[in-house]
């Protein structure tokens, strides 16, 4: 208790910018502070997500600031997004018929329909927009307005809890697209727009600077599964922002607006948006292979300034990423690296922290090489690195994996499988092939209730788990599931090792 008070003085609400998104409005809590870089992408009309280098990037001098072209560039290419979705809702008391008779632990949550609203922003003249995961996630209808009111219907193509992105269509032609900018090449003090849709009012423009770059915020419980580099601005963004666009004064993209800093859930002088360098690559990665390849250097890292403070170390240099141990199969220890390295550049890149080492890392794919440069006990030393996946290869990992991994078909239980179960959830295994299914013994017929503490209701809600340990997004690596076979009842439980 005395911890958790030390705690509380601390604690600062962090809030996803969306309206009333179908998860609800999310509090969250500051991590630490950090500072790191980005790279860039370029759209060029259907096909995006191809990377460039601008040559000639300046600042510009605020008394020379000019804002009316940058908004008038880019409040044509920021989309109002609206989702409904419905929701379970435990009830909250008991039926006296159903105490007395027995019935009320079968009956199902309540159903309640939830509206929600955010921002999105075009990225191809057919009809890509890119947004945050968190504005459409759980959604069952999409509904995308543009600037000059016309409404679509829109389609997730992919999306990506991790870093907070997600990839949606509509069917249309001629859009108005945002140039893509380079959010690597940001400097703090840069003036920087931010727009978007805040309380239902679209097309909102407003104006600050970049107040820091790599900022680390706490989002949950899973947040060691989280990319943490964000662009901090002070440009006033509110509930709805979510997925909407912070730009640079030349009216290109550099981040994805996505949180507050709030004690009250109303914008408070601080802002948090995905630098464009992540957010872009994500997106494109979606598009072309359904899911994120997410390249890994096979490290386990902290910050040297606290390893300094903890640790008897002869570490000399306090910025960068400290190695601390290696993954099973780690390209950073087959190239090199030795435990108590600092990680001080890739590619050339800074890299400052833990934050900005998983920022650049980010941008490549699994199978580029890069030049990772580490600080020895205050000797610099080079390494050339082949990034792989979390299976330890370099080969794509495509959307729909999962599935071909388990080896099996899955349904969800109709309300009568249910009240004849005396359940409210699960799926049926109702048939198997060559698999990691049929390898752990699980026969067709049985109940899936619950995989890794998490209740199972539908066929999707399996493979969304087994797709986050298959793309690196969590530190488990294996299933441990948890269910019975109508004809015995009793609970059995198998274990499935999805990274051997």
């Amino acid at each position: 208790m005395e911890k958790f008070r030390k705690n509380l003085w601390n604690a600062v609400l962090i809030i996803l910018i969306s309206g009333g998104v179908a998860a609800g409005v999310t509090a969250y809590v500051m991590k630490n502070v950090n500072a790191g870089g980005n790279m860039n992408y370029e759209d060029t009309g259907s096909t995006f997500g191809q990377p460039v280098h601008l040559t000639a990037y300046n600042s510009v001098a605020a008394e020379n600031t000019d804002f009316t072209y940058a908004a008038e560039k880019t409040v044509h290419a920021v989309v109002h997004i609206k989702v409904m979705s419905t929701v379970s809702v435990e009830r909250q008391y008991m039926d006296p018929f159903e105490f007395f008779f027995g019935f009320g632990e079968n009956r199902p949550p309540r159903q309640q329909l939830r509206k929600g609203s955010g921002s999105g922003v075009i990225i191809s003249t057919d009809g890509y927009i890119i947004t945050n995961n968190h504005v459409i996630d759980g959604a069952d209808s999409i509904s995308v307005t543009l600037n000059d009111k016309r409404s679509f219907k829109g389609k997730v193509i992919g999306s990506d809890p991790i870093t907070d992105i997600a990839l949606i269509k509509i069917e249309a032609d001629d859009l108005q697209p945002v140039t893509f900018g380079d959010s690597e090449q940001l400097k703090i003090g840069e003036w920087v727009l931010a727009v978007g849709n805040p309380f239902d009012l679209t097309s909102t423009v407003t104006a600050g600077i970049v107040s820091a770059k790599g900022r680390s915020i706490m989002t949950g419980e899973s947040d060691k599964d989280k990319i943490m580099s964000f662009i901090q601005t002070d440009a006033a963004v509110n509930r709805g922002n979510s997925g909407g666009a912070l730009v640079n004064t030349k009216g290109e993209l550099v981040g994805i607006n996505t949180a507050i800093y709030s004690q009250t859930g109303d914008f408070a002088g601080y802002a948090f948006a995905v630098p464009i360098s992540i957010a872009g690559k994500v997106v494109s990665d979606i598009k072309k292979y359904g899911s994120v390849q997410r390249a890994m250097l096979g490290v386990s890292i902290a910050e040297p300034e606290f390893i300094k403070q903890n640790r008897d170390t002869k570490i000399k240099e306090l910025k960068g990423a400290y190695v601390g141990d290696f993954a099973m199969r780690s390209s950073a220890k087959e190239a090199g690296i030795e435990i108590g390295d600092v990680i001080t550049a890739v590619n050339g890149n800074r890299v400052t922290s833990v934050n900005s080492l998983q920022e650049q890392v980010m941008k490549y794919q699994p199978g580029d090489k890069v030049k990772v440069k580490v600080d020895r006990y205050g000797t610099e030393k080079e390494f050339t690195v082949e990034l792989k996946n979390a299976q330890g290869n370099t080969e794509i990992v495509k959307g729909g994996d999962s599935a071909e991994i388990l080896g099996a078909a899955f349904k969800a239980l109709s309300e009568k499988d249910k009240r004849e179960y005396g359940i409210n959830y699960g799926i049926e295994v109702n048939d198997i092939s060559k698999g990691k299914i049929k390898d752990c013994g699980i026969r067709k017929g049985f109940i899936i209730m619950i995989v890794n503490d998490q209740r199972i209701q539908t066929p999707e809600d399996f493979y969304s788990i087994v797709d986050k340990i298959l793309k690196g997004g969590t530190d488990e690596k294996g299933l441990l599931i948890k269910g019975f076979y109508p004809n015995s009842g009793a609970t059995r439980h198998y274990a499935i090792d999805l990274i051997d």
